[in-house]
């Protein structure tokens, strides 16, 4: 796990975060799971090919489709802005709360401590739910196939979304004149004060080159944010909720702070793990009825 553990950090500190191709980040996390049982034979490790394999190239699929889901309709702008100002405009003299948490906050000149946070939350979006799942797949298969099973269908519920309903979020809305007050987009900005320049270079080509700029609602960052720590609830002890849901929202300050989601995007995130953790609960259920 130490060899694992150098050789990854490498290859942030000089290519970057694996964030763009799954292949990459599940190559990874087998990689760690034969570190972590490297006394299980071959055979044992080769299963998580089998079982991840279908996944990956769902998401595959869904990161390829997802750049193009801007093709058939205009984006939406207004409705977002017009659902922040209404929800916040008293207590932010009726900006959004991207603008009003940028001109308290923001200071393009400096880096503050926070921002090294927001940007270390951000980047988590991009491992927490396949790190998750594979330590379930571990531990144990039958807790890995559910979350999967939530994961691939919250995924494509977004993707379906985007198709339908493309919309921009706040750094898009300003650069395009849709705000009077501008909107910068720094979630990259915290790699400068750790030294992972690369990281941070990285990050920003994948956001400039390869994502939708339209694909806003829902905000699947904060969903699967959600979702990673709704799985759990049930299992743990009420008194731990509040350190558990305090990821998603820390994932939400981040997402609004840097310009990259509206609050409004983040509520219908938040509704869609509601709706897809009823609906394959149910499925579930059901499946299980007829086995018997």
């Amino acid at each position: 796990m130490t060899v694992w553990a150098v050789a990854f950090v490498l290859f942030v500190a000089f290519v970057g975060v694996p964030t763009s191709d799954p292949l990459t980040a599940f190559g990874w996390l087998w990689l760690a799971t034969i570190a972590w049982r490297n006394y299980q034979p071959w055979r044992e490790h080769l299963l998580f090919l089998r079982d991840w394999l279908p996944v990956v190239l769902l998401l595959v699929f869904y990161n390829v489709s997802r750049g193009s889901a801007d093709k058939l309709f205009a984006p939406h702008v207004q409705f977002m802005i017009d659902a922040d100002e209404h929800m916040f405009g008293w207590l932010t003299g009726g900006r959004i709360p991207t603008i009003w948490l940028q001109q308290h906050l923001y200071d393009p000149s400096h880096v503050p401590w926070w921002e090294v946070v927001t940007t270390m939350v951000y980047i988590s979006h991009f491992l927490t739910v396949p790190t998750v799942a594979v330590v379930l797949w571990v531990r144990s298969r039958g807790l890995s196939y559910r979350f999967m099973r939530r994961w691939i269908a919250l995924s494509m519920a977004g993707l379906v979304t985007y198709f339908l309903y493309p919309a921009a979020p706040p750094w898009w809305a300003a650069e395009n004149g849709y705000l009077a007050e501008p909107v910068a987009r720094f979630s990259s900005r915290g790699f400068d004060v750790l030294g992972l320049h690369s990281a941070g270079n990285t990050l920003n080509a994948l956001q400039v080159e390869q994502s939708n700029p339209v694909a806003a609602m829902p905000s699947l960052h904060t969903a699967y944010a959600m979702m990673a720590v709704a799985f759990f609830l049930p299992m743990v002890r009420k008194r731990w909720w509040p350190l558990l849901l305090a990821y998603p929202l820390a994932m939400t300050f981040t997402l609004v702070y840097t310009g990259e989601h509206y609050v409004v995007d983040v509520l219908l995130g938040w509704f869609y793990v509601g709706a897809i953790f009823l609906t394959v609960g149910w499925a579930e259920r059901r499946w299980a009825a007829r086995k018997r």
